[in-house]
């Protein structure tokens, strides 16, 4: 590895300066069990680690009702998904934040590192899109907003300049009479990459069971997280049935553009994608009382 200064500012204003004097070389740190290695094999160089974990903005985790959950870029997994209002108005959230790597990986890594890391196979990136996340940044020209979906360029690529900081992930208050999850498919029982993962959110009107809102979105199968949109479309607006959610997953491959590596091929993670969505969706069935 090669060697680099650290730095540990209190303050964002201070972090965000340490980021703009290093010319394009400075790497933020959250948990560091991504950058750490990315480091030690040479995928990344750095001449300073700004490590953001003394941040109180990063460090924001808070519901507001009528508004939303804040979740700041240094916030451990450990910490999101032991949140109360986490598991009871974003379960995917809370599934997908106790599948990142071991016990031990999920105390220091965080969600904000999961995003910049804009990895396709980002398990907590699928479930935040299908919420509506935003991601709130700060650089040395102030602060900006962009939705979540579009912070993702390609593999390991992300949409900040190199003195930006992602200070918190909104997921604004989600759908009356919603629910959502996430499922990945990985080749042994844990501590594995996703080979293909799918988060799914419906929302229905009482009573008649319609489907007022419905987001899919999946990982592993693409340069970057994609939405299902054909499913969605063939969901919003019908009265929801088990044939109907078998039906409208078949069209998830519809959106993905899926590569064969060493954990699976295109044909494979195709399939994938219509069983992943179709069992996510099922759960939020089961949650919301439809047979």
């Amino acid at each position: 590895m090669h060697p680099f200064d650290f730095a540990s500012p209190r303050t964002l204003n201070d972090a965000v300066a340490a980021m703009a004097g290093a010319n394009g070389q400075a790497r933020a740190l959250a948990g560091g069990s991504d950058l750490i290695d990315q480091l030690r094999v040479g995928r990344r160089t750095a001449s300073l680690v700004v490590d953001i974990k003394n941040i109180p903005e990063m460090q924001r985790l808070e519901y507001v009702p009528g508004e939303g959950l804040h979740i700041g870029a240094g916030v451990s997994c450990t910490n999101v998904y032991h949140y109360a209002p986490v598991a009871e108005h974003y379960p995917s959230v809370q599934d997908s934040t106790q599948l990142i790597g071991s016990i031990q990986i999920q105390n220091r890594a965080g969600i904000g590192g999961n995003v910049c890391n804009a990895a396709p196979s980002g398990d907590t990136i699928p479930p935040l899109i299908t919420y509506g996340g935003e991601a709130h940044i700060c650089g040395s020209n102030g602060w900006r907003k962009m939705p979540l979906e579009d912070f993702f360029k390609g593999p390991g690529q992300n949409a900040l300049t190199s003195d930006e900081l992602l200070v918190e992930i909104f997921l604004p208050e989600p759908p009356a009479n919603s629910s959502g999850h996430y499922q990945r498919f990985i080749p042994r029982e844990e501590m594995d990459i996703a080979v293909a993962g799918a988060a799914s959110m419906v929302a229905v009107e009482p009573g008649t069971n319609r489907c007022t809102q419905a987001r899919v979105s999946l990982a592993s199968v693409a340069p970057t997280p994609v939405r299902a949109r054909e499913t969605e479309a063939a969901l919003e607006g019908q009265v929801l049935t088990r044939d109907l959610v078998r039906q409208a997953s078949e069209l998830a491959p519809n959106s993905a553009s899926p590569i064969s590596d060493v954990r699976g091929t295109v044909e494979y993670r195709r399939q994938l994608c219509k069983v992943l969505t179709r069992r996510t969706m099922e759960q939020c069935l089961d949650d919301l009382g439809i047979a």
